[in-house]
């Protein structure tokens, strides 16, 4: 958490967000007023805190890691702009630290050339479109980040990809798994593309699978820029 969002929670009258995540900040909110829904409930929850906004409160809408990366950012933006101009209330989207970014710090340098992020969870996204992604960012030589990478329901998706990937790249290619980055909970491992399925990958966990040049040396994952070194 930066310590602008921080304070955005701190400072705000109302504060809403999936279940979860305001269990991970109930030492913040202070008795506040707090709209928290389950997940699938994300459009009643955001629009609550239009609501509230529009009645002139201060609303925090807490997400995961960065709003605007598989956050509830657009989906505010959305709901506010069904409104009219005199009643709309103003949106400040605030930055924070994406789990792609976080992990990648724990588990060395990975993402120090082109990568691609991708969603595994298949409600909003149909899963014949995130296999497309998947091939063309395989293909493409991207170091790959997986979020939402297996669920109880979803197990078999994440086979899939590397599936996918080995059909590309060497089966000793780097993985890195992070759960819970950044909390007090926070592991790691690291892994290959012939094995990293037999770790254990959550809904808590982020996946980071390396491209061609990717490497591990002294336990710290890699992907060179190209320096000549």
């Amino acid at each position: 958490m930066t310590p602008r969002a921080r304070t955005a929670i701190e400072t705000a009258q109302v504060v809403a967000g999936y279940d979860t995540y305001i269990e991970l900040i109930e030492p913040l909110l202070a008795g506040k007023p707090v709209i928290g829904t389950g997940m699938m409930q994300e459009v009643e929850r955001c629009q609550a805190a239009v609501d509230e906004a529009k009645a002139g409160k201060v609303v925090a809408v807490v997400s995961s890691g960065d709003p605007g990366v598989y956050g509830m950012a657009g989906l505010v933006l959305e709901l506010a702009q069904k409104l009219s101009p005199e009643q709309r209330p103003e949106v400040e989207i605030i930055p924070g630290i994406s789990a792609v970014s976080a992990s990648a710090a724990v588990l060395g340098a990975p993402l120090m050339h082109d990568f691609a992020v991708i969603s595994l969870s298949d409600l909003l996204t149909p899963w014949e479109l995130i296999v497309r992604r998947v091939k063309a960012a395989v293909e493409a030589d991207f170091v790959i980040a997986l979020y939402n990478p297996k669920s109880s329901r979803r197990t078999m998706q994440i086979e899939e990809v590397r599936r996918l990937a080995l059909e590309v790249r060497p089966s000793a290619t780097p993985v890195g798994i992070v759960r819970h980055a950044t909390r007090s909970k926070e592991e790691y491992t690291l892994s290959d593309l012939e094995n990293f399925t037999n770790e254990f990958i959550d809904m808590f966990s982020l996946v980071i699978i390396g491209n061609s040049q990717s490497y591990v040396q002294d336990g710290r994952m890699i992907t060179p820029r190209g320096y000549k070194l």
